[in-house]
């Protein structure tokens, strides 16, 4: 289980902190590298070239490995990442302590105060935890009662690991406790009741401040490691304390009590703002099974995804993809803040878009086109990691104009266009720039060399995937409207563009993954993955040259056709919402709750084709399900079951 605040997040096992699993503590700012590579003339970021390729008869150079420069390809890739920021369990008698040793388990977690309660004895004794995370900072608080504590057998450890870009997925657990001698700590002892311990790690540097309530003391590290043992002194059978994170360093913490306040002040507040769905009132197995997830997935989204930055997929609870987050990903990982009216949540990482401007015009301007081109595996820099998804998808483009028309419809005001503006231009620069006339057809084509958002086609041949050509109909259409709200001018590149795209491609009475693939419904190869051809009448409203009747022989297609053993979580909730626009509730809910899509017993998203947990399966879920609740433009209201008898709050209306 977690408790975090969605820029910090602390996993606790059974004992309330990380004394038997080496959960992580993991952050939005905590970053760090490993040393350059000493392979000769590959010793600096600088010394990347990437890759030129063929594109419309010119060449362009795209942030693609070289075989030549393999070492630092890799590094760029792998760096930075994210770090562990520590470990924090008990010790028994000064040692670890077995797992055989505890028993009598019972953990819960308060939804509703953000405190998770462990009860358990050690060696017949009773000890009871509880665990809390601050809103506000980036403190893990703990209250301890046991006769443990007044005979002086319980103590608590702190422990720092080592975090490198050795591998790209880190689950269940991140870093590496044994490798003391490659990273640094030091203890500064504070106070009576306080500490620092500064641990410098691939050339970052962060604190943990820690302070105690009761008579204690703290020392190491001990026995040439980096574990420092904070050890109850006195008679009580109860001792609290709170552990700070901070990028620099911070000499006073919150006690346990304030935090314990403030984490129940705002999950009360989260969760009476905003909108709720209750479908408690329903006897089917089913609302209660979508009922859980809901509930779960928001606290979840809470502490995981809802920090300064876009999420990565596994949230702050380990490492994917080195800790970087992905552009292409963020509609499917925020969208859902917008429909539950969670803006003040949404608006924290928002802010992402204006601060990768200049990088998206440096990479735009690089490559010979104009405006602003989305990366996309990003650090918090705006730097895009190279490889060829990361330097050929191009759905991440219109994301912005969905976030910009959502928060126009909540404040149509001079200061939302404002927000946008700039932003918009530029995208949409870009995305005219980008799309190549065709004077053999006189349409206008997407690529190649591209990948479609699904990622399992020829780069060098693919051209007019489905859903981007959807997307950039879309997209443009908003970005001229916004001229249009601001009484400008509309440029007439951008119309004539949006005119004179080429149709959605066509295979079998069905639409195709792209227009290169005319017997796709035939290959294995390409019925599995992403099937995101569908998104044009789901997560898209109808845009021109959509035909809803080639989108219902889509899903027949789909559902008779498709491996949904290699499918991502956000896959299933993008199926349900084309079934809820074409009037299919039943066919919406057996995909919400498909048996490939499934969620634990605390509630996280169970990952398929990469590590649990997959994030964008819990706010796919939710923006589905807002659908569901709020409906859209033309058919506002529930779309539930009758039989259910739901009851909707304050869900706004889709587009």
């Amino acid at each position: 289980m977690q408790v975090g605040n969605g820029d910090f997040a602390f996993g606790a096992d059974i004992t309330g902190l990380q004394s038997l699993l080496p959960f992580n503590i993991l952050s939005t700012w905590c970053w760090c590298n490993d040393s350059l590579p000493t392979t000769p003339g590959q010793t600096e970021p600088s010394d990347f070239t990437g890759m030129d390729w063929w594109t419309h008869d010119r060449l362009v150079n795209y942030d693609i490995q070289n075989p030549a420069e393999a070492a630092i390809s890799q590094w760029l890739i792998a760096n930075p990442h994210r770090a562990n920021l520590g470990r924090i369990g008990f010790l028994y008698q000064g040692g670890d302590i077995p797992s055989e040793e505890v028993a009598g388990i019972v953990q819960s977690l308060d939804l509703y105060s953000g405190v998770i309660s462990s009860q358990f004895t050690l060696r017949g004794t009773e000890v009871l935890v509880t665990t809390i995370a601050d809103p506000l900072s980036d403190t893990v608080s703990v209250d301890v009662k046991s006769a443990l504590l007044a005979n002086g057998s319980l103590s608590v450890f702190f422990d720092y690991p080592l975090t490198t870009g050795a591998n790209k997925f880190e689950a269940p657990f991140v870093g590496n406790l044994s490798l003391v001698r490659e990273h640094i700590t030091a203890l500064q002892r504070l106070s009576a009741q306080s500490a620092v311990v500064k641990h410098e790690v691939g050339g970052t540097e962060y604190y943990n401040t820690i302070a105690w309530e009761q008579t204690g003391s703290i020392r190491g590290p001990i026995n040439g490691t980096h574990r420092y043992v904070l050890q109850p002194a006195g008679k009580a059978s109860t001792f609290s304390f709170s552990a700070m994170f901070s990028p620099s360093l911070q000499s006073k913490v919150k006690s346990f009590i304030a935090v314990k306040k403030a984490s129940t002040q705002w999950w009360n507040d989260y969760w009476e703002s905003g909108s709720f769905v209750d479908l408690t009132a329903s006897t089917s197995l089913d609302a209660e099974e979508l009922q859980r997830r809901i509930i779960l997935s928001r606290y979840l989204l809470a502490v995981n995804s809802a920090g300064h930055d876009p999420p990565q997929e596994s949230g702050l609870q380990n490492n994917g993809w080195y800790g970087k987050f992905h552009l292409e990903m963020v509609f499917w990982h925020l969208g859902h803040w917008a429909r539950w009216n969670k803006w003040d949540i949404l608006n924290r990482s928002l802010g992402v878009y204006e601060r990768f401007l200049p990088s998206s015009v440096e990479r735009a301007t690089r490559q010979g086109y104009t405006g602003a081109r989305l990366g996309k595996m990003s650090d918090p820099s705006g730097a895009s990691a190279p490889g060829p998804q990361n330097a050929l998808l191009i759905w991440q483009q219109p994301h912005p104009m969905y976030f910009a028309e959502l928060e126009y419809r909540t404040s149509p005001t001079t200061d939302t266009l404002r927000r946008w503006e700039t932003i918009l231009d530029q995208l949409a620069t870009w995305m005219v720039s980008y799309a190549w006339w065709n004077v053999s057809t006189q349409v206008y084509d997407l690529g190649p060399p591209m990948y479609p958002s699904s990622e399992n086609t020829s780069p060098n041949s693919t051209y007019n995937p489905t859903f981007e050509l959807a997307y950039w109909r879309f997209g443009l259409k908003i970005a001229s409207d916004w001229k249009t709200r601001q009484g400008r001018e509309i440029p007439a590149s951008w119309t004539h563009v949006l005119d004179n795209l080429a149709p959605l491609p066509v295979a079998d009475g069905a639409y195709s993954i792209c227009a290169d693939l005319p017997d796709m419904w035939t290959k294995s190869r390409y019925t599995s993955d992403h099937p995101s051809q569908i998104a044009v009448y789901g997560l898209l409203p109808q845009t021109v040259g959509v035909d809803l009747s080639i989108v219902n022989a889509t899903m027949g297609r789909i559902a008779q056709t498709w491996n949904f053993s290699k499918s991502y979580g956000w896959d299933f909730p993008m199926l349900a919402m084309t079934a809820i626009r074409l009037g299919d509730i039943d066919q919406a809910i057996s995909y919400l709750l498909h048996p490939n899509f499934q969620f634990d017993d605390v509630g996280n998203p169970v990952g398929t084709v990469v590590p649990t947990p997959y994030f964008p399966a819990s706010s796919s879920l939710l923006l589905a399900v807002a659908m569901m609740a709020g409906g859209w433009d033309g058919s506002e209201g529930m779309h539930f079951p009758p039989e259910w008898k739901a009851i909707v709050e304050d869900i706004s209306t889709g587009l």
